[in-house]
């Protein structure tokens, strides 16, 4: 069994990555599971620089093959905000309802048509031998006019998948996994997994 530090604080997080990597002999430990006090610096310009920087650094504090990720939301009537910027986008202290308000007050009176955006995640993995590995996945729709669902965290409540006609919020986890951005990259994460835990079997 390896253990696996999951780079985050975030349990909704956990429990998406607890779900993409099930059956998997892993051991998944969040940062508080593991002892993990200090916080890695988030100073890149691009998710990969991000996740990089956590997943370095997370790796060689805890001495566990991490993972670590950054994600963010492209809205193209705001010229590609919040970006990597998005979990700070309404101020360092501002929760998630918070986020939310601000994103759609920055959007009042655009037409539907004009509210396309996307979920951009990119992964990190990390071993404390300084190995890197990085995995990317997107997910496109529309931000609604108003909040609806309560399943998912951050933004998910006002992303709207067409296709689906649901809100990212709406979605079961094994719905999300299927669709989301995290729910991409999370199985190239797998799949370079399975190789790994083959290879030193």
């Amino acid at each position: 069994m390896l253990d696996l530090l999951i780079a985050t604080h975030n349990r909704g997080k956990v429990r998406e990555y607890a779900y993409i990597l099930g059956g998997l002999p892993l051991r998944l430990l969040s940062l508080a599971e593991a002892g993990v006090t200090q916080v890695a610096e988030e100073s890149g310009q691009t998710y990969a620089e991000n996740a990089s920087l956590k997943a370095k650094a997370y790796a060689h504090a805890s001495g566990l093959m991490t993972l670590a990720d950054d994600s963010g939301l492209e809205v193209d009537a705001l010229d590609g905000e919040p970006g990597v910027r998005a979990a700070r986008y309404a101020g360092e202290d501002a929760g998630d309802r918070e986020r939310v308000r601000y994103l759609l007050s920055r959007l009042e009176g655009v037409p539907w048509e004009r509210r396309t955006a996307r979920f951009v995640c990119v992964i990190a993995l990390a071993t404390p031998e300084c190995s890197l590995q990085l995995f990317d996945g997107a997910c496109g729709g529309l931000i609604a006019l108003t909040p609806r669902g309560d399943k998912g965290f951050g933004y998910d409540p006002v992303f709207y998948l067409p296709h689906l006609g649901k809100h990212m919020a709406e979605l079961s986890l094994e719905e999300k996994t299927k669709v989301s951005h995290r729910g991409s990259a999370g199985a190239k994460v797998r799949i370079a997994l399975e190789q790994m835990l083959k290879e030193s079997a």
